[in-house]
């Protein structure tokens, strides 16, 4: 229950806007009232008030004591049906995403800033390329080029006999069977495109309310300002970088890029068809042999033109860009496909003396993503360096190398996935024997560098042993440090150690999370070594690990094979938790709601590097809450608080940021238990850094946060008292607000952490405080138009 709010020195019409944060909640929930009423919105995003608030508006005089308060309810955008479970398994595209927006700020280095985009555009490229390839390896290598040549295969697995080479019927021949494999990667990517394409049309064609942006002022890509004041903004107060007309609009974007992965999956099922059967071409005289070079040269143009598509164009945030490329969305994926059946006809051509044998030539593939995927991480890694050296924040993340760390989690990630497909279907074909061996048995093997891949992964957990123990050590010092500060922060309450080893506890786990960049980096750093020595393992040996160092003596020889073996079930078990994690997400509401809570913070960014990633909510939830705010402004001439929780929080600066200065002038923010600094000005700081707060700070009317020492989440957000404002940031509430049993509370208070910041008295009192700071109510206007007055200048945004 909240508690009510002390009533305010000016009068007037005013309302509070409250939007939750991870997870959800309901409407009921937020109002503390049963009888809630869907104010406007649909069953996905909607506004709700109390069925006793409805008429508000012409009632003001039962409101002299308090806002009228509403809620926004946004968590269906991202965990709202057990379908979107599965998109556990776009995590690496998402992770890809994320590092995008994880550059430095520089507003000075434009040229930079586009190769960087450039760059992890081109990483998330190559996932799409992975992923397919990893399909093609299944389908077309495992199943119709080795399994289907067995006849011990095809003997355990009876639904591959009609294409079993000692049959000798019409799908018996390797290019036939290749061919009929290869719709199994093909349907694949047009799900993906599917999936895209719907998501596109329901999230990124919500348009936001435009305004004061007539011209678009000369804007940088840097830390969330554009070093020109808008016009009617107060004196200082600069363009953020979300603040832009476009930002929250990328469908221009989404389209060009879902076009080019499109065709990029559509290319390598092509690339996997065409080189084996062209190899086999060559040997002979006749027109196969030229008809295939004709076929690889097209493969090869078409991917040249994908990269220039990639390349070219990043994303348009001047202004509101409605264009959309209709010809190229339209004809680069459709020419991709058309060569792939194409490649697919080729290769059912008869050729009777062919016989499949070994893997399918040109699974080299792998091996050459993993070069490009460590050389792109490496030269962004340099770029974001050289972006961060004229600007350096010691509280950035990494010191600003978070972009590429995690775009090589992105990496990585897409390995395991697809490694560990290979591995547990190659495991399936091949019976009890260990893939590459030669145990007897069928002997499928996948290719040599997944075998290394998966050996070094029981490497890579040992080395996250060394920081996790330190963690751990780290944080039971901590608590028992912080036993002094915890009695301070209680006086004259009888001292109980066990109640204060619990507090104690709680602050030093919430401080867990500022340790997040450490574990980041050193998995990143190791992964990118170990991937490196996988690539030269499998290419100077040419065998398995367990095969490789049979002759370096027993010990070694045996550790090698255990570390394969041991490998091989880890990489397979770690791509059966994403499907069976999924799954129960699927089956089971609260674990659907834990997945909702990942995507709540991975999926907040647009699509600005890969298409087939998760959609991003805040494309809806930013310009409903941008039009509610202008559109109740303007018909009521009233104030406005705007109140967010948690991720909540993030929601809620990003509409503010996106309202016409006169309009955010009758807006107040109050941020509580909020990760605008923690998270999000560490990690992508050049959209929420200490620049881009502080603009955020000039530009509202007044701004409060409040936080607790024992929130894992939530921080302060260091915007120091400016220009006659006030600091942003409250004293630390205490948590539990007693320390042991009083009158007023005769039960023990629980440790809340993250939640129930409403039922600290200190929120009702600083969301009066806000009110009372903002400019009198204006006239309700009678004509339907936004009050003007002083304030008010250029044409309405609601």
């Amino acid at each position: 229950m909240s508690p009510a709010t002390p009533a305010p020195k000016s009068g007037g019409a005013a309302l509070e806007l409250l939007v939750h944060g991870v997870g959800g909640t309901t409407p009921q929930d937020m109002l503390d009232d049963p009888r809630t009423v869907r104010v406007t919105g649909d069953r996905t995003a909607a506004v709700y008030r109390r069925a006793d608030d409805l008429d508000a508006e012409e009632h003001p005089e039962r409101y002299a004591t308090g806002p009228v308060r509403e809620a926004y309810c946004w968590s269906n955008l991202t965990s709202g049906d057990g379908a979107r479970a599965l998109w556990l398994l776009l995590l690496p595209f998402m992770v890809a995403n994320l590092a995008h927006w994880m550059r430095p700020p520089a507003p000075d280095h434009t040229g930079l800033v586009r190769l960087y985009g450039v760059l992890v555009r081109l990483v998330a490229l190559t996932l799409t390329a992975l992923l397919t390839a990893a399909a093609c390896e299944v389908a077309l290598d495992l199943t119709a080029w080795q399994c289907a040549a067995s006849s011990a295969c095809t003997g355990d697995h009876s639904w591959l006999g009609f294409l079993s080479a000692s049959r000798d019927g019409w799908w018996s021949q390797p290019g036939r069977r290749l061919a009929l494999a290869a719709a199994v990667p093909a349907l694949l990517v047009g799900l993906l495109w599917y999936l895209s394409n719907r998501t596109w049309s329901a999230y990124e064609a919500q348009r936001p309310p435009t305004g004061y942006d007539a011209p678009a002022a000369p804007q940088t890509d840097g830390g969330g300002e554009t070093g020109k004041t808008p016009e009617g903004a107060p004196p200082g107060a600069l363009r953020a970088a979300l603040g832009r007309p476009g930002f929250w609009y990328g469908r221009r974007l989404v389209a060009r890029l879902r076009a080019a992965h499109t065709a990029t999956g559509f290319l390598t099922v092509a690339a996997a068809l065409v080189t084996g059967t062209a190899r086999y071409d060559t040997a002979l005289p006749g027109t196969g042999a030229v008809l295939g070079g004709i076929l690889q040269t097209a493969v090869a143009v078409l991917g040249g033109i994908v990269l220039w598509v990639v390349c070219r164009r990043g994303r348009s945030e001047r202004r509101l860009d409605l264009r959309l490329e209709k010809t190229l969305v339209s004809w680069l994926p459709a020419a991709a496909l058309a060569l792939l059946v194409l490649t697919a006809v080729y290769a059912s051509w008869s050729r009777p003396g062919w016989t499949s044998s070994g893997t399918l030539p040109g699974n080299t593939v792998f091996g050459a993503l993993t070069l490009a995927q460590g050389a792109l991480v490496v030269a962004l890694g340099v770029v974001a360096l050289l972006l961060q050296r004229p600007r350096r924040d010691p509280r950035t993340a990494l010191r600003g190398l978070g972009g590429p760390a995690v775009a090589m989690l992105s990496c990585a990630l897409a390995g395991v996935m697809s490694g560990g497909v290979a591995q547990r279907v190659a495991d399936w074909l091949d019976g009890p024997a260990t893939p590459g061996m030669g145990d007897p048995g069928a002997r499928i093997a996948p290719p040599v560098l997944l075998s290394w891949q998966a050996s070094v992964i029981p490497v890579l957990l040992l080395l996250l042993l060394a920081p996790a123990a330190l963690l751990g050590v780290r944080t039971l010092l901590t608590a028992r440090r912080l036993r002094a500060a915890v009695e301070a922060d209680y006086p004259g309450d009888e001292r109980d150690p066990v109640r204060t080893g619990q507090i104690a506890t709680a602050r030093a786990r919430a401080g867990l999370t500022d340790s997040a960049p450490v574990l980041v980096g050193v998995v990143s750093g190791a992964t990118l070594l170990l991937g490196a020595c996988s690539v030269i393992g499998a290419w100077a040996s040419g065998n398995v690990p367990g095969r490789a160092f049979d002759g370096a003596g027993p010990a070694l020889a045996s550790l090698a094979s255990a570390t394969q073996a041991l490998g091989s079930w880890m990489i397979g078990f770690g791509f059966l938790l994403f499907v069976t994690w999924g799954r129960r997400a699927y089956r089971d509401p609260s674990a659907r709601r834990t997945v909702g809570i990942l995507w709540d913070v991975g999926t907040f960014w647009p699509r600005a590097a890969h298409p087939f990633a998760p959609p991003c909510y805040a494309e809806r939830a930013v310009p409903d809450l941008t039009w509610r705010m202008s559109s109740w402004t303007r018909a009521t001439g009233g104030r406005l608080v705007i109140s967010g929780h948690s991720q909540g929080s993030v929601l809620a600066a990003a509409a503010v940021w996106q309202l016409r200065p006169a309009t955010r002038r009758r807006v107040a923010l109050l941020t509580y238990g909020s990760p605008l600094e923690r998270l999000y000005g560490r990690w992508f700081p050049a959209y929420f850094g200490p620049d881009a707060l502080r603009a955020l700070n000039r530009t509202v009317h007044c701004w409060s946060n409040l936080d607790r020492a024992t929130d894992p989440i939530g921080g302060p957000v260091r915007v120091a008292a400016d220009d006659g404002r006030p600091a942003v940031d409250a004293d630390v509430l205490l948590d539990p607000v007693v320390y042991g049993r009083t009158r007023a509370h005769p039960l023990p208070e629980p440790i809340l952490g993250h939640s129930d910041y409403q039922a600290d008295p200190a929120f009702a009192q600083r969301r009066a405080d806000l009110l009372d700071r903002l400019p009198a109510t204006l006239p309700h206007p009678r004509d339907g138009r936004e009050p003007t007055g002083q304030e008010s200048s250029g044409r309405s945004s609601g």
